[in-house]
């Protein structure tokens, strides 16, 4: 792994994100009154799955994380811990970034944004190990937008009838009210900023 790449991942405590994860999950749950077996009819996410996330046993991968987020009508920057900030000038050392690993397949998604703007504009960094892929991701909510920029590796941006592929330095735009997802599909690391953009 190139030096570069391994200074953009700080340490994190795996076991201590898992539970703070899921006592969001189960507070949002609870909060729009949602039974498990409700919050699983809604997500499509099993009941035992579901169970175990909320208690801190188990770190969903990043296509379940991003089903609970999306039926709980919240970010999954909400859920890793990431959300607004007050004041005119706010700060985030690399130590406290939060940051969202995906147990199966080594992905990772760091919230580096020190403020969202209320939720409505967020500055991430993905981590795609060789040959991992995110699957696909349902779509944000109409009148969202992504931005991305490649920084290592190649990147493969699927949609539901297209691909584009992106090199190091390469940048794309899209609205992300569709399903998609993030594929590397090489023997080298890749990673990538994204900008979420979603109007009030």
């Amino acid at each position: 792994m190139a030096k570069q790449d391994e200074d953009l991942r700080p340490q994190d405590d795996g076991e201590a994100s898992s539970r703070a994860f899921g006592a969001r999950v189960r507070k949002l749950r609870e909060a729009a009154g949602l039974t498990l077996e409700q919050f699983s009819q809604r997500s499509g996410v099993s009941r035992a799955m579901l169970s175990k996330v909320e208690r801190g046993e188990k770190s969903p991968t990043i296509g379940i994380a991003a089903k609970i987020a999306h039926s709980l009508q919240t970010s999954l920057t909400e859920l890793a811990g990431g959300g607004a900030s007050e004041g005119a000038v706010v700060r985030m050392r690399r130590a406290e970034r939060p940051v969202f690993r995906d147990p199966e397949t080594g992905f990772e998604r760091h919230i580096v944004s020190p403020a969202t703007g209320g939720g409505r504009v967020e500055l991430l960094y993905h981590y795609l190990p060789p040959g991992v892929s995110t699957g696909i991701l349902p779509g944000y909510p109409a009148g969202a937008e992504k931005q991305i920029v490649v920084t290592i590796g190649n990147l493969v941006v699927e949609f539901k009838n297209a691909k584009e592929y992106l090199g190091p330095g390469d940048s794309l735009f899209f609205e992300a009210n569709v399903e998609h997802g993030f594929t590397n599909q090489t023997a080298e690391p890749c990673a990538y900023f994204m900008v979420v953009s979603r109007h009030a």
